[in-house]
């Protein structure tokens, strides 16, 4: 089995890198918007084709896949939701907000593996959470950032990381109830569906051209991280998969910094991209060995 295969540290590891993928995103859906597609179908896109090769292999394994369906329906709705929020999030308050809100994840994440997972709340773990979210804050600073009135995106970006604490928490809990390639499926179709209710039809001719873009980057290039990431989640508790996560804050901050002229980052900036990899070191090194626990 993967989990016995695999220490903690590989899988933390193997986390790590699968979200850190995910900070390229802005770099495909920057390419798709600038082809005259609407930024909120770049969404529905992005998930609807991962299920060209998904669908085959969901109808072909399909008499071979066990696991409760139920609890399989819930935890993809949930991550569903996590990920429509969040893209959401983007499109209505700024990038620096939404990835800030959404990243107080792993408060919520640890928070439910206390109570529902019976999860060691240990020195570590706090140690990890408050380096990360100073980190994650001096990262992603900027001008006005506390100042500028809330509005709908920054409720999407909070709900988003709430729906994916809960959708980990029930990975975790679940484990050996959940296919990972039904997972994936219906996932995926969840939130295409989710997305074509909020994206404006583009035309025919935007979507033909956008689409190998779209193709290539979410079914060679982030699904497969996508999977990795549920599937570490059925063994790590979901706090650490959470901070471990914020990986992905850093490479978007720096491929955006380089790639892109108007955005630099500062020193502090670049102080808070340290201590979040501090962070998930502590987590890694320490998270699991100590004994000594707060409750």
């Amino acid at each position: 089995m993967f989990s016995r295969q695999y220490s903690e540290n590989t899988l933390s590891f193997a986390i790590f890198i699968s979200s850190a993928a995910w900070g390229l995103y802005w770099i495909p859906l920057r390419t798709i918007e600038n082809m005259g597609i609407p930024g909120s179908w770049t969404v529905t896109l992005f998930n609807a084709c991962p299920l060209l090769v998904l669908c085959p292999l969901f109808i072909f394994y399909f008499k071979t896949i066990k696991g409760n369906w139920k609890i399989t329906f819930s935890a993809s709705l949930m991550i569903g939701f996590a990920f429509s929020f969040y893209a959401y999030g983007l499109l209505e308050t700024t990038v620096i907000r939404a990835t800030l809100l959404f990243y107080l994840s792993p408060i919520w994440s640890t928070m439910i593996g206390i109570i529902w997972l019976k999860e060691k709340f240990t020195k570590a773990r706090v140690v990890s959470i408050l380096i990360g979210l100073v980190g994650l804050f001096f990262l992603l600073s900027q001008k006005n950032l506390i100042t500028q009135s809330l509005n709908i995106g920054d409720l999407f970006s909070v709900l988003s990381g709430i729906f994916w604490a809960i959708g980990g928490s029930i990975l975790k809990r679940y484990s050996n109830n959940i296919s990972i390639l039904s997972l994936a499926t219906l996932l995926y179709a969840a939130t295409t569906v989710i997305s074509i209710i909020f994206a404006p039809l583009p035309t025919i001719a935007n979507i033909k051209i956008s689409f190998p873009t779209a193709a290539i980057w979410s079914i060679f290039i982030l699904s497969p991280g996508f999977i990795v990431i549920f599937k570490v989640s059925q063994i790590l508790f979901p706090g650490r998969v959470s901070i471990l996560m914020m990986s992905e804050v850093i490479v978007a901050i720096i491929t955006a910094s380089i790639l892109l002229p108007d955005e630099t980052m500062t020193i502090v900036q670049w102080l808070g991209a340290i201590g979040i990899v501090s962070a998930a070191f502590v987590e890694v090194i320490f998270g699991h060995k100590t004994s000594e626990k707060i409750f």
